[in-house]
């Protein structure tokens, strides 16, 4: 196993806080497996309920990313395959917060409005690794709950097309700040390939996160995560697509909501066409029956919604010439 440990010394304005314009960090080729470790999205800097974002991080450093990670033969056309063997919390602690005019539920600078922000505060969440738990405590009174440990990234993505270099909090077309609970172990994310070595990031470990990521902020923490890649060769993936033992899964990020669902369904349809030799109508026909269409994001500069397919449906057709399972089973 190759291993990539960033310096956990760092200063943050030093790290990478973007898709594209890095240099990679590590060389892989294809069938390689990487043991890394990514930051939290504050870099580290909140560590008690009496750190508030606004006072203790620089909004140019929020969510650091891992990487990236230039892959040997990787050209534009291809599809890179990244298959996540492990993803377990780093240490014992996770945070969240509410951010001034950050979330669901509150004005932002996209919905502006007279009101005031949201009073700003911070929680701290106990993990449980050992009983695989999470343990919510209100603020305001002695409630307290048990939820399932469930980590996962909430950013993976490559170098956009065209050259660009996209910010970290932004999902798009490369991936991205995705956002969505179904990046967990198991999983395989499918990202188009736009320059040369695909150029992989990824980070943003939440310990769990609800659909929609609500007030804008999973349980955040530090993540140690095991990966292995392969490459479809000259077979494009115009947006990230998943895949786990059970589902086929198509994502879509946009403002607003409905065109994000619109590219998922979209690009769902059209796989299940070419993957049971169907028309476009007939496989719209199918999705529109079988799909289940959970909302990763609604809280950042682009929403993403995932839009998914059970795998019992497609007759033993394999998807991405069978990349996920070479890969589950390499693991």
């Amino acid at each position: 196993m190759l291993r990539h440990d960033p310096d956990p010394q760092a200063d943050p304005a030093t790290l990478v806080y973007a898709f594209g314009g890095a240099e990679p960090v590590l060389q892989l080729r294809p069938g390689d497996v990487v043991g890394t470790w990514t930051r939290d999205c504050f870099a580290g800097r909140v560590g008690s309920t009496a750190d508030l974002v606004s006072e203790v991080c620089d909004p140019r450093y929020l969510n650091p990313q891992t990487g990236p990670f230039f892959v040997e033969g990787a050209e534009p056309g291809d599809t890179l395959a990244v298959h996540f063997l492990s993803i377990e919390p780093r240490e014992a602690r996770g945070f969240s917060s509410t951010v001034p005019f950050f979330g669901a539920l509150t004005a932002t600078p996209g919905t502006a409005m007279l009101h005031p922000a949201l009073p700003e505060r911070t929680w701290v969440y106990e993990l449980d690794r050992a009983e695989r738990l999470v343990r919510y405590a209100a603020l305001d009174s002695a409630f307290t709950v048990d939820l399932p440990l469930d980590p996962m990234h909430g950013t993976v993505g490559v170098a956009p097309p065209l050259g660009e270099v996209r910010s970290s909090l932004t999902p798009g077309s490369w991936g991205g700040n995705m956002d969505t609970p179904e990046m967990r172990a198991g999983t395989t994310c499918y990202l188009g390939v736009n320059v040369p070595g695909a150029l992989l990031s990824l980070g943003d470990g939440h310990a769990r996160q609800g659909e929609g990521e609500t007030c804008g902020v999973a349980v955040e923490c530090a993540m140690d995560t095991v990966f292995t890649v392969d490459l479809v060769k000259g077979s494009p993936t115009p947006w990230p697509r998943l895949e786990d033992d059970t589902y086929l899964m198509s994502t879509g990020s946009a403002r607003p909501l409905e065109d994000a669902f619109r590219i998922a369904h979209t690009e769902l349809v059209r796989w299940t066409a070419e993957l049971l030799d169907l028309s476009e109508l007939d496989a719209y026909q199918l999705v529109s029956q079988a799909a289940l269409t959970p909302v990763a994001n609604v809280v950042d500069t682009n929403y993403t919604v995932v839009a998914k397919l059970p795998k019992y449906l497609l007759g033993g057709a394999v998807a991405m010439g069978g990349a996920h399972g070479r890969l589950r089973r390499a693991g």
